[in-house]
C-alpha cells in the first residue's frame, strides 16, 4: 500500500447498522465509511436518524444490528480521541473560557505542565485573546462555540462528531463559525461527521454529502463535493456548480417526504 493510499484508510466503518427501540426502527441498514482527513455532512428531514447514527459512532449508543468500527476495532463503548460536539455548547457555567478550553487538556491527559502554554495557544487560534477570563454567560453564541471547539481541540481527537452545532446561532455568526471550523479542519485534517439540517452549509463544508432517508433513515444517495478547498462562501455562491449541487440535493430530500409511512411536512419545513 502507498502512502497516500495509507493517509486515507477507512477512519470510520459503519456495517450493516440498524437501531430500533421499543419496536420502531429508526435506522436501517446502514453502511458509512468515512476515510481518515474527510469531511462528510449528513443531511435529511427530522427524525431520520441523523443523531442517532452519530450516538452509535461515539458508543453512547449500541446498534440493534450491525457493527461500528473506529480504526479496525468494533466500538463497544466510548472510543478514545474521539470528539463529540453538540448544538448546545455545554459549557461549564462556573469556569472561564479558559477553564473550560483546558478541561479538554485534563481528558487527554496532556502534560500538566505544558497545560497553560497549550490553552494560550488555543485562545490566539481561535481568536479568543481578551475573553480567556470571561464566564460563559458573558460570551455571545458564536464565543462560546469557539470555546467549545476549543475544547474539541485540547482534547485532540482523530474523529470529530458534530451534530448541528451552529443550528442555534444566526446566520452571520453560522457562517462565521463554519469559515472557521474549515480553517481548523484545513490545518488539522482530522475526519468529520457534520451533521446538519441545512442544504447549504453542508455543500459549503463537506468533501461529501450524504442523504438519509424518512424514518426508517437508510442511506439514500451521496453527492461528491468536488469544489476546491480553501472554500470562501461568499465566492462558492457565485458557481453554478454550488447551486446544482444544492438543488440535487434538495430533490433528494423533497423526494421522499414521508416518515414512517406518514406525510410529515412539518418536518420538511424545518429542512434549511
Amino acid at each position: 500500500m502507498s502512502s497516500s493510499e495509507a493517509s486515507r484508510r477507512n477512519r470510520v466503518f459503519v456495517q450493516n447498522a440498524s437501531v430500533a427501540y421499543d419496536g420502531l426502527t429508526v435506522l436501517k441498514d446502514v453502511d458509512l465509511k468515512l476515510a481518515d482527513g474527510e469531511f462528510v455532512s449528513i443531511v435529511g428531514p427530522s427524525g431520520c436518524g441523523k443523531s442517532t447514527l452519530l450516538k452509535i459512532v461515539s458508543g453512547l449508543e449500541r446498534p440493534s444490528k450491525g457493527s461500528v468500527f473506529i480504526d479496525n476495532r468494533e466500538v463497544t463503548e466510548i472510543p478514545p480521541r474521539l470528539g463529540f460536539m453538540f448544538q448546545r455548547d455545554a459549557l461549564l457555567p462556573w469556569a472561564t473560557a479558559r477553564e473550560n478550553i483546558n478541561v479538554g487538556l485534563e481528558l487527554s491527559n496532556y502534560p500538566a505542565e505544558k497545560r497553560t502554554a497549550r490553552v494560550a495557544e488555543l485562545i490566539d487560534f481561535l481568536q479568543l485573546r481578551g475573553f480567556e477570563n470571561h464566564y460563559p454567560d458573558m460570551l455571545s453564541g458564536g464565543m462560546r462555540q469557539r470555546v467549545s471547539l476549543g475544547r474539541l481541540l485540547a482534547y485532540e481527537p482523530e474523529v470529530y462528531l458534530m451534530d448541528e452545532p451552529f443550528g442555534a446561532l444566526d446566520a452571520q455568526t453560522k457562517m462565521t463559525m463554519g469559515k472557521e471550523l474549515l480553517r481548523i479542519w484545513s490545518t488539522h485534517r482530522k475526519s468529520v461527521i457534520f451533521v446538519t439540517h441545512d442544504i447549504q452549509e453542508a455543500t459549503y463544508l463537506a468533501s461529501r454529502v450524504i442523504v438519509i432517508s424518512g424514518r426508517p433513515g437508510t442511506i439514500k444517495k451521496e453527492f461528491k463535493i468536488d469544489l476546491p478547498y480553501p472554500r470562501d462562501l461568499r465566492q462558492i455562491r457565485t458557481m453554478q456548480k454550488y447551486h446544482d449541487l444544492c438543488s440535487a440535493i434538495w430533490d433528494e430530500i423533497t423526494d421522499a417526504p414521508e416518515i414512517g409511512g406518514v406525510k410529515n411536512p412539518t418536518a420538511m419545513a424545518k429542512i434549511a
